[in-house]
């Protein structure tokens, strides 16, 4: 798995959420190794059990990886994702606008 990767400057984080070894929610973030073009760290995926969502677990995993993560980190998000606003909340921005040209 790439996030797990041992090579500084590489690989990334998984951090994982469980209650009594149930995983609850994960984050997974890449280290990009491109500080100077981009943010130091993507966000690339999150997710929370069905049954435990609107209980603060994916909060939690965001806070965590707030703290744990050196530079910047950056997300890339649907714009009609109502996980914006929890990621408002815990300051990041809007800041670029992603064009593609889809085959």
């Amino acid at each position: 798995m790439y996030a797990a990767k041992e090579v500084p400057g590489l690989g990334g984080y998984v951090f994982i959420m469980e209650k009594k070894q149930e995983i609850l929610g994960a984050i997974v973030v890449n280290r990009t190794g491109m500080n100077e073009y981009l943010a130091e760290n993507i966000l690339v995926y999150m997710a929370v059990k069905t049954e435990y969502r609107g209980r603060g677990i994916a909060q939690k995993l965001i806070e965590h990886t707030i703290k744990y993560c050196d530079g910047d980190i950056a997300i890339h998000v649907n714009k009609d994702n109502p996980v914006i606003e929890l990621f408002e909340k815990q300051g990041f921005k809007a800041r670029n606008i992603e064009m593609r040209l889809v085959r």
